[in-house]
């Protein structure tokens, strides 16, 4: 899966890895039933639902994506702990060399285990990495039951009212 990335992002979103069938085609989150596009949109990301095959229009409005492990699985339980962290070690060297405002981590678990944060929650978190704002949203997978699509609009919000903050004050 390429990444859809840039110099100086407002946010870089990062799944936790690619799905088959979002491998199989080749654009990220495009499983019918994931909820990470209809979230951007309700959160005010972007002016339209855009559909994965048009991620690249993100990077207009100065959005990305990459993924913490590359290698696509049925489900991201599959994923070793050790691939998890050694996907968090060159996910902080792309944000150290790309320098997005914030990186927005799709997924508690999957950022709990790629930082050794056990007991890191939903929402911004105190580790940074160099200017770079780290965020914690849920996995926006139709297999997480724990947020429902008010709920990841919501959060998701969250997230573009401190990128409007951050932005304002530059």
């Amino acid at each position: 899966m390429p990444d859809v990335i840039a110099p100086g992002l407002r946010v870089l979103f990062c799944g936790i890895n690619p799905g088959l069938y979002t491998a199989a085609v080749g654009h990220h989150f495009a499983r019918p039933g994931n909820r990470f596009w209809p979230a951007l949109f309700a959160a005010g990301f972007t002016g339209r639902l855009v559909s994965p095959f048009d991620e690249r229009e993100l990077l207009e409005h100065g959005y990305g994506i990459t993924n913490v492990v590359m290698r696509a699985t049925a489900t991201a339980d599959q994923l070793t702990r050790e691939e998890l962290q050694a996907g968090g070690k060159r996910l902080r060297a792309k944000v150290r060399r790309y320098k997005p405002a914030f990186l927005a981590v799709l997924g508690l678990g999957a950022y709990r285990a790629a930082w050794n944060q056990p007991k890191a929650v939903i929402g911004r978190q105190d580790d940074r990495i160099a200017d770079t704002v780290v965020w914690v949203l849920p996995n926006p997978s139709g297999l997480n039951a724990h947020y429902q699509a008010k709920d990841l609009a919501l959060v998701f919000g969250e997230l573009k009212a401190a990128v409007g903050r951050r932005v304002a004050s530059r």
